[in-house]
C-alpha cells in the first residue's frame, strides 16, 4: 500500500505542468498614457475643454489594457466593471491613429464577427499595432496592410 502523501504529489505534478504550459506572456498591463490626462486637464482651462477633461479623468481611473501573447483584454466602463477579451484569431483588421503629439494613439480592432474593440490613449500604440498584425491570421494582416488608409475611416 502506498503512502497517501505520495499520491497527492503525483496528482499535483500534472497540475503544475498544466499551469506552466497555460501561462500567458504579458507584454503590457496598464492604463492609458499619462499625457492623455495632462492634455485633458489643460483643455479644461477652457469651457469647451471640460468634457474632454472629464473623459481623460474617467479613462485614467477606470480604463486598463492587458496585452498578452494570446489575448487582448480591455477593462473599462463604470468603475472598470466591463471586461472585453479578444483572441488574436478573432481579429479581422487593425486600424490606428496617433494622438498626443505621437506619444500615444487610439487603436481599433475590427473583429471577424462584425464587432469592434476600441483602445483609446494606448501607450506605444505603434508597437502594439505591429504585434497584433504579426499575430493575426494571414488574411487579417493582409487586409490591414492593403487598406492603406490612416485613421478609422472606411
Amino acid at each position: 500500500m502506498s503512502d497517501p502523501s505520495d499520491q497527492s504529489t503525483e496528482a499535483s505534478a500534472p497540475a503544475q505542468a498544466a499551469k506552466t504550459t497555460s501561462t500567458e506572456e504579458v507584454f503590457y498591463d496598464g492604463g492609458p498614457h499619462p499625457m492623455d490626462l495632462v492634455l485633458g486637464l489643460l483643455a479644461a482651462l477652457t469651457v469647451v475643454g471640460i468634457p474632454l477633461a472629464v473623459g481623460a479623468v474617467v479613462r485614467a481611473l477606470w480604463l486598463r489594457f492587458r496585452i498578452t501573447d494570446r489575448t487582448i483584454v480591455v477593462k473599462g466602463g463604470f468603475l472598470g466593471r466591463t471586461v472585453t477579451t479578444v483572441s488574436f484569431g478573432q481579429i479581422r483588421e487593425v486600424r490606428s491613429v496617433s494622438r498626443g503629439f505621437g506619444l500615444y494613439g487610439d487603436m481599433v480592432l475590427l473583429l471577424k464577427e462584425g464587432g469592434a474593440l476600441e483602445m483609446r490613449s494606448l501607450p506605444d500604440y505603434r508597437r502594439w499595432r505591429d504585434l497584433v498584425e504579426e499575430r493575426c491570421p494571414g488574411k487579417a494582416k493582409a487586409a490591414s496592410r492593403r487598406s492603406g488608409q490612416a485613421g478609422f475611416s472606411n
